[in-house]
């Protein structure tokens, strides 16, 4: 048994161990964000959205919450954190590059980049620890407490790169009492899915521990149809793509050596194996959107060997606290750090079963080092008088060498300067990309009179990019054909604020007005080396945003609800489209405004029956007379349908005006409902059936309009059907995801028509336990 070998064993163990240990199963929700009896006769729901623990009702920011075992049922079919797409208002989250890079949205606004290097106006934040790369932020979450989404800027207390908001997830956290948890799943496609943690006292309040772990797996399932020759090598087969090993372990130690000082260590690792996405060449027909008749689960593909991808993912961080009496002082220090790789076939086909010349596209991008460390110092007040405040300082470190490779470089025929299919070994880039960040930060909150209170927070902030070409795409004998830009360096200064007022109205229910600045830093593009074009850039985008809502509970907590309107503009707003070789182009246009409504509401009219709806409605439009976007051409033909304008700029090729158009992957409306019904058969028991769905609204996925590049009432739902017992401590269920099998699309590759899917349906079973 070799080591890695021996590794994979050893973590699965680990998971399964973590799991028997556990015990009985952990019955909360089923795959629903509808609450049970239980959940809803607990009290007031607390978040850490200002970086102490409030009641939601009295945070005046617009706050979704997730509980862990709402996610862990999301994701019970092996998904990922996408899962959270359409269950919160204004949250939505695709990718094209596989489970390694995760694109998230809110009210909005995101980043469509699939540049390794890009940066993205959500934040993730897992346990405190800001996750910057976007690697990082696929760092699967495990054992969870719960998740909050904090809907528009914050950058007052959490910095840059959160002009659309943060979604901050929270680990369970070592306790002095022993208890565990666990929840195992297996499915269709081979599907396998266990979530499992388990903690107590080393010593008797002094030292605690919690281990976890996450361990996802999925059978390929997408047949390679290709029977053809190939120029790297790429042989067909049956179930070849489409399937993963996630592999997962945290350790978390908390020592409590005086009532007064808490100390939080963690470590975590990551082993992935994967598929990068699939695009389906040819999918989409021109005029029209509709994807019927593309097999989702079969392809040919020419190139690419089945386009694999794999990332090893490293982190620990210490969480320090001292309590001196009138104020507490917090130290949160972390390191991460990930390497791997994804290839895949971009032009999505076997290039000779298509009409005209053939065209070929592969290309792989390589992690081979990013060390990312971060460091916040904090002192805060108590929380618990009518005046509150906190003070701060905040310091960001990244750095990473990132290789892309291009055709060529993976064909295994000899070179020769006269055949385009031959190998060329130079036919790759290599990029050191730099990221350094400091702020300073204060907020004051001060209850005026009874019930209201005004809070304000400030914040200056730093950022500074560097990205540097050490490698070019040189041709096949050593001659190098680069003359951009080999050295990139930005830099800028800004302040962010906000200010807001909270007035109860009763003790459960408040309303709330917000007013917000915030900016995500500059940007650089180095990927376009690889083609030998020059690195583009995008200056940094500044956002100001006003919004007001009410919030509370109500009828004995029987019904929770949030109603909030917000309008926004971003100045400077960043954008990517692609240049003729599909590669992404930063551009800034001069700004985007957006305004729409947010509303959840939780209710229980019955015993044992629970209700959950939740929706969105969002406009937004971007405002640049000038701003234009390559549109899909191939072979010097535009083949798809523009709706917009077009200008022809010689020797650049087709632009769309985009003055107008709405921004991408910015649903118009997004609407979830989820219900579950208990039927008690014994005092400790009882029978239960939930299910959950969610709609989507017209969304387009590229800058310009056209017939193809959009989707309209996208829908996916989810059926469980079980029996609780031990008054909530096991469970066991059959489950549903995409239970009517909808074949959604989700993202196109544009001069190639291909379409991205959903996953297909998948049926299992589920044990859910805890032990305590």
């Amino acid at each position: 048994m070799n080591f890695v070998t021996a590794r994979r064993a050893l973590l699965s163990g680990a998971a399964l161990a973590a799991a028997l240990c556990a015990g009985t199963a952990q019955a909360q929700d089923a795959a629903t964000t509808a609450t049970t009896s239980e959940e809803a006769e607990t009290g007031d729901i607390v978040v850490t959205a200002q970086r102490r623990e409030e009641r939601l009702v009295d945070v005046p920011v617009s706050v979704a919450v997730v509980r862990g075992q709402q996610l862990r049922d999301f994701q019970a079919a092996g998904d990922d954190t996408l899962a959270l797409a359409g269950r919160v208002p204004g949250l939505y989250a695709e990718t094209t590059t596989g489970r390694i890079f995760p694109r998230f949205y809110i009210r909005g606004l995101g980043n469509i980049d699939f540049y390794l290097g890009a940066s993205q106006p959500v934040s993730i934040i897992q346990d405190d620890v800001v996750l910057e790369h976007v690697v990082l932020k696929s760092n699967p979450v495990y054992d969870l407490d719960r998740v909050e989404v904090l809907r528009g800027p914050q950058g007052s207390l959490f910095g840059r790169n959160t002009t659309a908001g943060i979604i901050k997830f929270d680990t369970i956290r070592p306790s002095n009492t022993f208890e565990g948890r666990a929840s195992a799943s297996v499915g269709t496609y081979g599907s396998s899915n266990i979530d499992a943690g388990f903690g107590g006292p080393i010593v008797d309040d002094l030292v605690s521990f919690r281990v976890s772990g996450l361990y996802q797996h999925r059978d390929g399932w997408v047949d390679n149809s290709y029977t053809g020759p190939s120029f790297d090598g790429t042989r067909g087969g049956y179930n070849v793509m489409g399937g993963f090993d996630d592999r997962n372990l945290r350790l978390q130690l908390r020592f409590t050596p005086s009532d007064a000082l808490t100390v939080d260590l963690s470590g975590h690792g990551r082993w992935y194996e994967g598929t990068s996405t699939i695009f389906h060449r040819g999918a989409l027909i021109r005029g029209s959107n509709s994807v019927e008749n593309e097999p989702r689960d079969r392809i040919a593909l020419d190139e690419a060997l089945n386009n694999p991808q794999a990332y090893d993912t490293y982190g620990a961080s210490a969480r320090v606290s001292y309590d001196f009496g009138g104020a507490v002082l917090t130290s949160i220090s972390a390191w991460e750090t990930t390497e791997g790789y994804s290839r895949g076939d971009t032009d999505g086909g076997a290039a000779t079963a298509f009409a005209g010349p053939a065209y070929y596209g592969e290309s792989q991008g390589n992690i081979r080092d990013l060390d990312q460390f971060s460091q916040e110092l904090r002192l805060a007040s108590p929380g618990t008088g009518r005046f509150n405040w906190q003070v701060g300082g905040y310091y960001f470190d990244s750095r990473d060498i990132t290789d892309f490779y291009q055709r060529r470089y993976f064909l295994t025929t000899p070179f020769s300067p006269t055949n385009p299919n031959s190998n060329n070994p130079n036919n790759w880039v290599r990029l050191r990309n730099t990221n350094t960040s400091w702020a300073g930060f204060g907020q004051l909150s001060y209850e005026l009179a009874d019930g209201f209170t005004l809070t304000g927070g400030a914040r200056i902030t730093n950022d500074t990019k560097r990205t540097r070409l050490l490698k070019t795409a040189d041709s096949g004998t050593g001659a190098v054909t680069y003359t951009g830009r080999r050295d990139v360096e930005l830099d800028d200064t800004r302040e962010s604020w906000d200010i807001s007022a909270l007035y109860k109205l009763t003790p459960d229910v408040s309303v709330y007005a917000r007013v917000a600045s915030g900016f995500r830093g500059p940007t650089i593009q180095g990927r376009s080396a690889v083609f030998n074009s020059d690195f583009t850039t995008a200056d940094s985008e500044t956002i100001l945003s006003w919004e007001a809502g009410i919030k509370g509970a109500a009828l004995d907590n029987r019904v929770r609800f949030n109603l909030n309107g917000f309008y926004y503009t971003v100045d400077n707003i960043q954008l990517n489209a692609n240049d003729v070789n599909g590669s992404g182009v930063l551009l800034n246009a001069d700004k985007a405004e957006a305004y729409g409504v947010e509303a959840e509401l939780d209710m229980r009219p019955i015993d044992n029956f629970a209700l959950s709806l939740g929706g969105s409605w969002l406009h937004t439009k971007i405002k640049d007379d000038a701003a234009l976007a390559q549109v899909c051409v191939l072979g010097g033909t535009v083949v798809c349908t523009v709706t917009d304008p077009i200008v022809n700029i010689p020797g650049r090729g087709a632009f769309a005006g985009i003055d107008g158009n709405r921004l991408p992957n910015a649903p118009e409306y997004n609407f979830n409902v989820a219900a579950r019904y208990d039927i008690p058969v014994q005092d400790d028991g009882k029978f239960f059936i939930a299910t959950d769905w969610n709609v989507q609204g017209f969304t387009n996925f590229v800058l310009y309009d056209t017939k193809e590049f959009n989707s309209n009432g996208n829908f996916e739902g989810g059926l469980k059907v079980g029996y609780e017992g031990g008054n909530g401590d096991w469970e066991i269920a059959a489950f549903a995801r995409n239970i009517t099998n909808e074949k959604n699309l989700k993202g196109v590759l544009e001069n190639y028509m291909a379409a991205v899917f959903n996953d297909p349906r998948i049926i299992g079973v589920s044990f859910n336990g805890r032990l305590r």
